[in-house]
Formats: structure tokens, C-alpha cells, sequence
């Protein structure tokens, strides 16, 4: 399987994962930052971004998008990496946690803890977005110029979305439109809900980090994380979206690296104590 990424840095390796019709470019806001403690390399999972679909189809549910992530794993040389995700990225760093094959896990509002309406909403959500992009490329353009229409297509994903700026708002839009794996996640996860029970180790370290402000999956649903993982360490990240890495870098970042042991944590008031 070929998979298209960016490594830089040294260290332990750690692994970072994006969502659903995203890119490893969602990681640009903390990626230096990482580099100076880690290893980093940040993926295109199959089927979005510069990754092919497979030659066997995209996997038919997250069981099968897992096994096909650990050879790639092994495949550069990696034993038990530290993993960093967000939405699907976020469910594949606890499933990743859960199979015992990551040293840490910091996910963000993973997906797998939403009720079968609160998932439906979410998939429309992204699906609006999906059409959005399809509106010609040199009109997405001078559209997103206009700081309030960028807001206005990036509010959904991220609580300041005018700090993208108009190439890379662009950029995201074109990754959106052409993830040719998008249908089949989106298919993969109507039936898709974490098995707390199955992460029960506490030598490895999990964080989750859920935004405040979460219009994809609510930041209530950190709540069910609680309850099912009470081993895990649960944030809120105040003034965050779904996205939280370009709404709060140093945050995400600091969160990332106290997870996986590189930085101690801060002094800084821990907001996981109230949602």
C-alpha cells in the first residue's frame, strides 16, 4: 500500500493522524513544534490527500483501516510509535492504543463516541462541505480571499478559521472534493462505536482532547469519554473547533508532547475537570 507522508525531526517517532477529507497539512500549525522533541511523520491515510486508493478498495470498516495501517507502520522501521490524531485520525490512535501497538495516544474529538443521530449530523455536515468544493477551482479562490467567506466555509471545522490563509483554505477545499476514499469512510462508520472495554492498559498514556467549541461531534461527547475511559486524561481546549491544531498550536502541541512523556506537564490550569 502506498502511503504518501512527511517526516522531519528526531527522537521517538510519532505518528500523526488526520480526519476524514483532510490532509497531513492539517498538521503544519504544530508540526515544527513536534520536530524539536520527535521524529515526526505526518500521513495521508488512503485514498485522501497524495495517497492512492489501495489496490484492494479502502477497507470496509475500521477493523480493516487499522490492519492496514500497521504494516505501513512496520514498514518504516517503526516498533510501538507514539500516534497523534484527530476525528477518524483520533479513533485510529485509540484503536491503534487499544491494539497495544503505540507507546501513547493523544486523540482529539475522535470519532466513536457519537449516538447514531449525532453521527448522521456530523456526515451531513462534512457531506455540505464535500459539495461546497465543488464549485469551480478560480471561483473557490476569490471567494476565500474574502476573510468573512472564509469563515463562513470553515466555521463548522475550526473556532477561528481566519487565521487560514487563502492557499492553504484552498487547498484543504481541493482535498475535500478529490479524497476519493471519502464515501467509503463515511460508509465504513455507520456502524463504527469505540470499544472502551478493549483499552484497558495503563502503561500506555491516552489523552483526549475535545474543543470547546466542536460543531462536527459536540464537545459533550468528551462527557462519554470520561465514563468509558477513566484511566484516559480528558481536556477541553477552550476556543477550539473540530481542528483544534490552527485554533490553539501551542495548546495542541503541549498537549501532544505531555502525552508522550517528551515535555513534563505545564503548570498551566488543566480544563479537563469541566466540560
Amino acid at each position: 500500500m502506498t502511503v504518501h507522508f512527511r517526516r522531519a525531526g528526531s527522537g521517538e517517532p510519532l505518528v500523526l493522524v488526520h480526519g476524514i477529507g483532510h490532509r497531513h497539512q492539517a498538521w503544519e500549525p504544530v508540526f515544527d513544534r513536534l520536530t524539536a522533541h520527535h521524529d515526526v511523520i505526518a500521513l495521508d491515510l488512503p485514498g485522501f490527500g497524495n495517497s492512492p486508493v489501495p489496490g484492494t478498495g479502502m477497507p470496509a470498516d475500521m477493523a480493516a483501516t487499522v490492519a492496514g495501517v500497521l504494516p505501513v507502520l512496520t514498514g518504516w522501521g517503526l516498533t510501538r510509535p507514539h500516534v497523534a490524531g484527530y476525528s477518524l485520525g483520533g479513533a485510529i490512535a485509540l484503536e491503534l492504543a487499544a491494539a497495544g501497538a503505540v507507546a501513547s495516544a493523544t486523540a482529539l474529538s475522535p470519532a466513536g463516541f457519537f449516538t447514531p443521530a449525532e453521527r448522521r449530523r456530523a456526515l451531513a455536515i462534512l457531506r455540505m462541505l464535500r459539495a461546497n468544493s465543488y464549485l469551480p477551482t478560480p471561483i473557490m479562490r476569490v471567494a476565500l480571499r474574502s476573510a468573512y467567506l472564509r469563515a463562513l466555509c470553515f466555521a463548522p471545522l475550526m473556532a477561528r478559521p481566519t487565521l487560514l490563509d487563502v492557499e492553504r483554505a484552498l487547498g484543504d477545499a481541493l482535498a475535500l472534493r478529490r479524497g476519493r476514499g471519502f464515501n467509503a469512510v463515511a460508509r465504513a462508520a455507520r456502524d463504527y462505536r469505540f470499544d472502551c472495554h478493549r483499552l484497558s492498559d495503563p502503561a500506555v498514556p491516552v489523552t483526549v482532547g475535545w474543543g470547546d467549541r466542536d460543531r462536527i461531534f459536540g464537545v459533550h461527547q468528551a462527557e462519554r469519554v470520561r465514563a468509558g475511559l477513566p484511566a484516559a486524561r480528558v481536556v477541553t481546549l477552550p476556543r477550539c473547533g473540530h481542528v483544534p491544531m490552527s485554533d490553539d498550536p501551542d495548546l495542541v502541541a503541549a498537549l501532544i508532547l505531555e502525552t508522550t512523556g517528551a515535555v513534563p506537564r505545564g503548570d498551566r490550569p488543566d480544563p479537563s475537570v469541566a466540560v
